[in-house]
């Protein structure tokens, strides 16, 4: 027979067996339901970045293509820095308009005049770079900062294009006591007769005075310069009055007088003749002085602005300029046609800026702000 087994003698050895049986039991039935449940829960999550992914990105890819495809989503804001009805504002307007049509939002011109158009310059520099925020610049940008006006120059912006150029010219009073008829007679005469002659300009510091003593600075001439309160229309007054013999003032501000015949142009200060009917009087450049200067109106905005932004810009501008209407527009206010793009707009100025710095420097007007 084989070997008896002796069970224990302890009655709840069998309850403490089941006990702990159960125990294991459950222990297993709860990590097996809770596996459960945390991999549904998984799965439900997963489900539904799965079902969201398209959807969001969708509205990512419209979100992009919106944000490209919709600027501008709003009026634009296109500070001039003169005031109403300046050759300035007036020349910029129809661009506006222009570019507003094209891009299917309102430009709203808004005049921030004084300072020598620093107000206005710091406006535009100041404002936030999203592209709402223009500005009209003139060759006043590169005068305010030598002397001092301003801390800023067309350095400071971001160029959106050139697109049309005033000019100074010279006129001579038909009333004075040497009524000259060319600028070949006005040359000879001031040379022969050092300080003999006057000549009105604008104030110290503007551009028209800037052009007046590059005039006299490159011709080598001795002339009293009779500095004006103001600008053109003021200029014309003291030379058609015959208070001067010369002056110089925008075409725009001396025609009237001009065909009036009670002033006479005789040249040209800048880099190309008038239009007709003035076509046939020269340059002073084209009589063998290194001499001339000129105004050109440009479009700007703050720094840094969107790239995007700043091509889309520049496109409708180059479009705007460029419009038949436009071109005759121009020719109608004294202007020059003239486009240039914003890489050609910085070379341009920095040009003119030397001639400037040495004007004022010689002047004893050069401040220029750091």
């Amino acid at each position: 027979m084989g070997k008896s087994t002796t069970l224990p003698v302890d009655g709840n050895w069998f309850l403490r067996e089941e006990k702990k049986i159960g125990r294991r039991v459950q222990l297993k039935v709860a990590l097996s339901g809770a596996n459960r449940e945390g991999k549904e829960k998984e799965m439900h999550k997963i489900g539904m970045i799965l079902f969201s992914l398209p959807v969001f990105l969708s509205a990512v890819h419209f979100g992009i293509l919106q944000a490209a495809e919709k600027y501008p989503v709003k009026p634009i804001e296109c500070i001039i820095a003169v005031e109403p009805g300046a050759d300035g504002d007036v020349i910029t307007r129809p661009i506006a308009q222009n570019v507003s049509e094209m891009l299917g939002q309102p430009i709203v011109i808004v005049n921030k005049p004084g300072g020598g158009s620093s107000i206005g310059y710091r406006e535009v520099h100041n404002a936030k770079p999203d592209g709402y925020t223009i500005g009209w610049g003139s060759a006043t940008i590169i005068t305010n900062k030598l002397q001092g006006i301003s801390p800023y120059d067309y350095h400071d912006f971001t160029m959106l294009g050139a697109f049309a150029t005033y000019f100074p010219i010279v006129i001579a009073s038909v009333k004075g006591q040497q009524p000259f008829k060319t600028i070949q007679e006005a040359i000879a005469y001031a040379k022969a007769h050092p300080g003999d002659l006057s000549m009105a300009v604008s104030g110290v510091g503007q551009s028209w005075w800037v052009a007046a003593m590059s005039f006299v600075e490159g011709t080598g001439l001795k002339i009293n310069m009779i500095p004006q309160a103001g600008a053109g229309a003021l200029v014309v007054a003291q030379v058609a009055g015959g208070h001067t013999e010369l002056g110089v003032a925008a075409l725009g501000s001396a025609k009237s007088v001009i065909e009036g015949g009670q002033v006479r142009y005789l040249a040209a200060l800048g880099e190309q003749r008038a239009p007709s009917p003035y076509g046939s009087l020269p340059t002073i450049r084209e009589l063998g002085y290194d001499v001339s200067w000129e105004s050109t109106n440009f479009l700007m905005g703050p720094p840094k602005m969107r790239k995007e932004h700043v091509e889309i810009l520049v496109n409708a501008i180059k479009k705007a300029a460029y419009e038949p209407d436009f071109k005759k527009f121009c020719l109608e206010r004294n202007a020059r046609w003239e486009y240039l793009p914003p890489e050609s707009v910085v070379p341009a100025f920095d040009k003119r800026r030397i001639a400037v710095r040495e004007i004022m420097s010689k002047a004893g007007i050069l401040k220029e702000s750091k």
